[in-house]
């Protein structure tokens, strides 16, 4: 049984497939540990609860240094015995010592198809605005390990999605979470609980079933 800790910060939408994913079938073998927010008034909290999941917030402002926080943590993600780190729209650099902690067990949604609008200053709504405003005809998602760069881990998997002329950032934000994100998320999850999920050279393999 994978045990999966989800850290968000808003809405939750991923949290929600997830959890819609695991209701379904489409996970298997695998159990949401704790849902962990850094902001108190995420309604990704109250998917959780809704759930009957087991919730913490964890925020900077509680704590007088960044140190202090990234400590608290990471405690308390070992602590929860968490075999996995879902990063589900969480807006906090991933402290070195969680990246330590869970060394290739963190993944990540990007919005886009990474290497294209991703790192420093690329997410929310700014990804698919600097896609618009480049022209590009497709756009997507990726799932990534997380490593101490940004957005620069191994990449799992990736969905790409059709960029529509009339399209706003709120509307292709929109198409991209329904297409992609709640759709490649659950499935390297699952494929990560059932030991298919594989990194070699700094590069990700997907086992086939039963080899």
């Amino acid at each position: 049984m994978l045990k999966i800790a989800v850290l968000v910060s808003g809405g939750g939408t991923n949290l929600q497939a997830i959890i819609d994913s695991i209701a379904r079938g489409d996970i298997t073998d695998t159990k949401i540990a704790a849902v962990v927010s850094n902001n108190p008034g995420a309604y990704a909290l109250k998917r959780a609860e809704e759930a009957g999941l087991t919730t913490k917030c964890i925020s900077p402002r509680s704590f007088e240094s960044r140190e202090l926080f990234n400590q608290a943590l990471t405690d308390y993600l070992v602590k929860s015995g968490a075999d996995l780190i879902v990063l589900a729209g969480f807006m906090v650099v991933v402290p070195a010592q969680l990246i330590s902690a869970f060394k290739n067990r963190i993944i990540n949604i990007h919005p886009s198809l990474i290497p294209s609008f991703c790192g420093k200053g690329y997410y929310g709504l700014h990804v698919h605005e600097a896609a618009l405003k480049r022209g590009v005809k497709v756009s997507g998602a990726t799932v990534h390990f997380v490593d101490e760069g940004t957005d620069t881990g191994p990449i799992i998997m990736q969905k790409p999605v059709e960029v529509l002329p009339d399209d706003t950032p709120q509307i292709l934000q929109r198409r991209i979470m329904e297409q992609a994100e709640w759709k490649i998320m659950p499935r390297v999850i699952d494929l990560i609980a059932h030991d298919r999920v594989h990194i070699k050279d700094g590069k990700v393999y997907i086992s086939q079933e039963g080899d």
